[in-house]
């Protein structure tokens, strides 16, 4: 405990430089912004202004990146309660209730409520996050390849088990995010590898256009190009304030759902979005009246308000200590480190200390800036609503095109991310998720170098991922999540010609 109290103090003092200080805001800010306005969500938010990170050193950068992550969670929940819209997914549930209790005069109330349920699962996750992650860290260092594959292939399968399109899709996703992931110069050999004799493409296929091109791009071609309007209602200072049994009311769903949210989010998935619908539907059926939930229940605010944020920040724990990414938003905020030659994982507390506990610090700061922003500064989040899609769009791709140039000055990163803005449309009219592309992509390096490192290690013989115990149990759960959802499937094409066969008899 004595050591991880001074680490933290070594943490603080590099959080609480003012270089520091200003990043951290300006990245709560623009996550509070992104999660405010509908249609852009924390990922193409990250994707956009990650080459504007290229000038700063790691810790800043992963600060201002993390603070857009989480910042966006505190500020989907503003449209959600004023418009009914969700500016960011994991809102969604908030429409429900935090609007019904805009529509009775209590909007400020939802406000304040949401933001301070945010704030202590926020606060509660990077307590735990600086007791869990350096001591995982340490187990984790005892991974060798084998144990290593296994563990990215139980990431692979558990994010495909836990998606919301099916498991062939996804799984079909991550394999074309790996198969891109291969191109450019083979590690081992030295050799290039289907670069179609582009130089450019000798470095392999970089994260930045491909993120900015199916989050940025493909996100503004697949939203309508309409405004989306509605009755926008303007909640009074003085009405901020929650009354006694508002407060009384909202304890234990928060309780409830920072810690849901915080497990939650260490499981590789949208684990975001899954705690919010969890923590809602948790809250609905232990309450004492779940008939007013649609109506304007607080607890069916601060839960999945609280949920969502923790999940945010337990997201960060198998990113940090063993650098898994749970999804394609720490998949990117993994690419940001390793652009700035910090490589996650396990040696990451002890080789980068100052960037390890610099960022957690900062998160401390973080939560407290982002509680200052929501409440008084709702009225102005109020009229950005208002700016035309015509207007944002454009000024939007062209940050995307600005900023994919600068990263390495190349024409062909701008083509790859044209490209992949079309597949990003493509993929989102096809109901297909192209995150666990972004996440196939990013992990292909350290997937192939730990699987060709464990072929050698046994001289080609594939049974080393059973002959090892770590390997062997993670790969025994990976045949088990592949076997229950083949199983449920099955069960449901089973009911599904049932069905039909009853509706023929008809």
């Amino acid at each position: 405990m004595g050591v991880t109290l001074d680490s933290l103090w070594l943490g603080f003092s590099v959080a609480l430089q003012p270089a520091v200080l200003w990043y951290a805001f300006l990245g709560c800010l623009v996550g509070t912004l992104v999660g405010v306005l509908p249609g852009i969500g924390p990922l193409a938010g990250i994707s956009i202004l990650l080459p504007i990170t290229f000038g700063l050193n790691a810790t800043n950068a992963i600060v201002m990146l993390a603070g857009i992550y989480y910042g966006s969670q505190y500020g989907g929940s503003t449209t959600s309660i004023l418009l009914r819209i969700p500016g960011e997914a994991s809102s969604v549930m908030t429409c429900i209730d935090g609007n019904a209790m805009a529509r009775k005069g209590r909007a400020g109330a939802a406000l304040c409520i949401a933001a301070v349920g945010s704030w202590i699962a926020g606060t509660f996750g990077v307590i735990v996050l600086t007791l869990v992650a350096p001591p995982l860290a340490t187990i984790a260092l005892k991974f060798g390849p084998p144990e290593y594959t296994a563990l990215l292939v139980l990431g692979l399968v558990f994010l495909a088990y836990m998606s919301t399109t099916s498991l062939s899709r996804t799984l079909l996703m991550a394999a074309f995010g790996l198969l891109l992931g291969t191109i450019g110069i083979d590690p081992l050999s030295g050799h290039f590898r289907y670069s179609f004799d582009i130089p450019e493409l000798g470095d392999g296929i970089g994260i930045v256009p491909v993120a900015v091109g199916l989050f940025g791009l493909g996100e503004i071609l697949a939203t309508p190009s309409h405004q989306v309007t509605g009755e926008v209602i303007r909640p009074k200072l003085r009405e901020l304030w929650p009354n006694r049994q508002e407060w009384r009311d909202s304890g234990w769903p928060i309780a409830r759902g920072t810690v849901l949210g915080f497990l939650i989010g260490i499981i590789p998935g949208s684990a975001h979005i899954i705690s919010s619908f969890l923590s809602y539907a948790v809250e609905k059926k232990i309450s004492k009246h779940p008939e007013e939930f649609g109506q304007g229940a607080v607890a069916g605010v601060a839960g999945p308000e609280s949920a969502n944020n923790a999940a945010s920040t337990g997201a960060f724990v198998p990113m940090l200590a063993l650098g898994i990414p749970t999804g394609p938003v720490t998949a990117v905020l993994m690419a940001a480190l390793m652009i700035h030659g910090v490589p996650p994982g396990p040696s990451l507390v002890n080789d980068h200390p100052e960037v390890f506990w610099g960022f957690v610090a900062s998160m401390y700061v973080g939560n407290v800036m982002l509680l200052a922003l929501n409440l008084p500064l709702v009225g102005i989040f109020v009229h950005l609503l208002r700016i035309p899609y015509a207007y944002l769009y454009p000024l939007i791709i062209m940050f995307c095109v600005i900023g994919v140039y600068e990263v390495a000055h190349s024409i062909v990163d701008v083509w790859i991310m044209l490209i992949m803005g079309v597949v990003g449309y493509a993929l989102k009219k096809f109901s297909f998720d192209p995150a666990p592309l972004v996440l196939g992509l990013v992990i292909a390096p350290i997937f192939e170098m730990s699987l060709r490192q464990s072929l050698i290690m046994s001289d080609g013989n594939w049974l080393i991922f059973l002959q090892r115990p770590i390997a062997f149990v993670l790969m025994i759960v990976c045949a088990g999540l592949l076997a229950m959802s083949a199983f449920s499937a099955f069960m449901a094409r089973r009911d599904w010609r049932a069905q039909m066969a009853e509706e023929v008899k008809e």
